[in-house]
């Protein structure tokens, strides 16, 4: 039996950086800037590199790299892409036994344009998008925990999953991609009951409750009422906000030494999460006997993941290692502990 096992997307990824690259301001985007790329032009990037990426790959080497028995399911296509995955998970230790593939379509695949450590990504989902439980032994499941992060044509095997995980008695740990949360947002509340561990960010956590964040406390009331597990709502560079039902835990960040790239930093904070919990025997039979002093472990072990991944370029290059985290480095976060 696996310790814990994800579920979700498999991607190559191509990183370009592009320092070069002129930028003009567009209010209607997120960082309020955007690309100039002239068209019919042949444009000089600086470095290339390829690596892993998606949810499930990127989990499942945090998960390794801590120690854990790790399987990684997901699809990919019967190419020299999907190879090379499957190549580098078993270089990390992960078993990609249940990593299915396809002739239908090409693996998935990202190109990132970097500059200053912020990022555009041009994504192809996919093979990704084709993934298929009817080519896996539901027996092959069997692990302590799930990490669960669901895209495309894939989210129709959410309810499976669930019902799957409660009949085995596995804590799920679920970090849902927008598009399931746009498209089966019913159906994920209906589920909260059985989830151990929910990571969102603060756009996904407002879309969930149907409330908008600048009410954060009424967000969490109406999450918490709905599942036993611990909710963690991330906000970037500023951190996070955790609820175990009992206690409100606000924490900051770990400074980077230098700010890389930022590709995973979210995939590094709820699985690094995850594996807080994993290490002090956390189940789905004890989530909601928690310790203020698990939760404030697991909270430092997803900051300082996130943190070390954002100073590597690659969403898996900077993924701490058990020895890793006892550096002191990682030994005080800022976090405020309030009674719910």
């Amino acid at each position: 039996m696996f310790d814990v096992i994800t579920i979700g997307s498999v991607t190559r990824d191509a990183f370009f950086e592009v320092p070069k690259f002129k930028t003009i301001p567009w209010k209607k985007t997120l960082s309020k800037k955007g690309f100039i790329l002239p068209l019919g032009e042949k444009l000089e990037v600086d470095k290339i590199f390829f690596t892993l990426g998606g949810n499930s790959a990127n989990a499942s080497v945090t998960f390794s790299q801590l120690g854990f028995r790790t399987a990684c399911v997901g699809r990919v296509g019967n190419d020299a892409g999907g190879r090379e995955i499957r190549r580098r998970l078993d270089e990390e230790g992960v078993d990609t036994s249940m990593l299915t593939k396809t002739n239908k379509l090409a693996t998935a695949y990202s190109v990132l344009l970097l500059k200053g450590g912020e990022r555009t990504i041009l994504g192809y989902h996919g093979a990704s998008n084709l993934f298929n439980l009817e080519d896996i032994e539901m027996s092959q499941f069997k692990s302590k925990w799930w990490y669960l992060s669901l895209s495309g044509e894939s989210t129709k095997y959410f309810g499976e999953f669930m019902a799957l995980a409660r009949k085995n008695r596995v804590a799920v740990a679920f970090n849902p991609s927008g598009y399931h949360l746009k498209h089966h947002r019913k159906e994920i509340l209906k589920h909260l009951k059985d989830i151990s561990f929910l990571v969102l960010n603060e756009e996904e956590a407002a879309i969930l409750s149907g409330v908008s964040f600048s009410k954060e406390r009424q967000v969490f009331k109406k999450l918490d009422a709905l599942m036993p597990g611990i909710l963690a709502v991330t906000n970037g560079n500023k951190g996070a906000t955790v609820s175990d039902g009992k206690f409100v835990y606000k924490a900051g960040t770990f400074k980077e030494k230098k700010l890389v790239d930022r590709t995973g930093a979210g995939d590094a904070f709820g699985s690094g999460f995850t594996a807080g919990l994993l290490m002090s025997g956390i189940s789905s039979s004890n989530i909601g006997g928690v310790t203020q002093k698990q939760v404030v472990h697991a909270l430092r072990l997803a900051s300082a993941n996130a943190t070390a991944t954002i100073e590597k370029l690659g969403a898996t290059e900077g993924v701490l290692t058990r020895i890793g985290f006892e550096n002191p480095r990682w030994k005080n976060l800022k976090i405020k502990t309030e009674r719910i």
